[in-house]
């Protein structure tokens, strides 16, 4: 059993990155921006809407505040003010959630703030104290999407969170099991049967092959397809079938 997630929302005012109604009909948990690397509330809105019609459950995606750079700029945040943002954009996605008759299930950082809180103990934290405010605010648990074996993870576990381990069948791997950074040649992976090929070895098997040609245990709950790649509804639909086809049941975590 696995779970199917990608980045939606990823746009402002007229400029749009995502086609987020084709991908809400092939994934099963959204991560929707909620403002601070993309997104503004009239997209916010629309993507819960159809997200809540289409039964897929919505996350929250957290980023650094960083629209210019698309929230992929290394940046350094003191722990309170990152915490405090954290709850802020969960906070304001809620909102649009609740509007269309569902709720935010779940959180996952975004770009250099993911990359971060995987080695970064004080980051990781802040993202932390910031879901608890939001869930306390709730009143229920938020789950936390991550890499396997972060200290975000940790962390989300040590405070009581759920933590879930997450794959990239659309990125490379280091033999020690972290994301290729995409500054590097071959970071993402652009060959669609490539793709197929990883998410069904990822799911079925729980490993990928890493940059050098080794083979990385991935024990991953869900799998990430980004949203902003090219053709990336019909490549969702493809691994979509494949995992089916593999004997593996596509179903939401949350």
């Amino acid at each position: 059993m696995i779970d199917l997630n990608a980045d939606l929302g990823e746009g402002f005012g007229r400029w749009t990155l995502t086609d987020d109604e084709a991908l809400l009909s092939v994934v099963t948990s959204a991560n929707v921006a909620c403002g601070f690397h993309a997104g503004d509330p009239s997209i916010m809105r629309r993507v819960c809407e159809l997200a809540a019609q289409r039964g897929v459950r919505i996350g929250a995606q957290v980023s650094y505040r960083d629209l210019a750079g698309f929230g992929r700029r290394a940046m350094d945040v003191p722990a309170g003010e990152l915490a405090d943002e954290v709850a802020y954009q969960i906070g304001a996605l809620e909102v649009f959630a609740r509007a269309a008759g569902s709720r935010v299930s779940y959180v996952k950082p975004h770009g250099a703030l993911y990359n971060r809180t995987v080695y970064d103990a004080d980051q990781a934290g802040a993202v932390v104290a910031g879901i608890r405010m939001a869930a306390a605010a709730g009143g229920g648990d938020l789950p936390v999407l991550g890499l396997p074996g972060s200290l975000l993870l940790a962390a989300a576990e040590a405070a009581g969170l759920t933590p879930v381990p997450e794959a990239f069948a659309d990125r490379a791997y280091t033999a020690a099991g972290t994301l290729v950074p995409r500054g590097e040649p071959g970071a993402v992976v652009h060959d669609p049967d490539a793709v197929v090929a990883r998410a069904v070895a990822m799911a079925a098997e729980g490993t990928v092959t890493a940059a050098d040609g080794s083979r990385v245990a991935v024990a991953a709950r869900s799998l990430c397809l980004h949203g902003d790649t090219p053709g990336a509804a019909g490549l969702a639909l493809r691994v979509r079938e494949a995992l089916a086809q593999a004997g593996v049941r596509v179903e939401a975590f949350a």
